[in-house]
């Protein structure tokens, strides 16, 4: 079951269930597409993978599954991952 992350990890920028700006990598680091496209270039700076849209709970679901409760905002200072992979296809690092 997808957290459903409530912010951006690096601005904060809020980002609730229906948000069409909510992308994850496969570990669900949650980041918006400004983030994603300008700073991180598609690579996910805690794991390397590439990101993508993040799916919306059915708002029938969300009392059940809730999405997490609490914030989670690291900024990134350094993307360790970044120049190593940012020229190769996200599906193929």
């Amino acid at each position: 079951m997808l957290e459903i992350r409530q912010c951006c990890e690096n601005c904060g920028k809020s980002l609730p269930n229906d948000s069409n700006e909510a992308m994850i990598c496969t570990f669900e680091c949650t980041f918006c597409t400004q983030c994603v496209e300008n700073i991180l270039e598609n690579v996910c700076p805690n794991c390397g993978g590439g990101f993508e849209k993040r799916p919306t709970r059915p708002n029938s679901q969300l009392v059940k599954y809730p999405m997490r409760n609490d914030k989670v905002f690291k900024p990134i200072e350094f993307n360790k991952f970044l120049e190593t992979n940012k020229s190769i296809d996200a599906r193929k690092r």
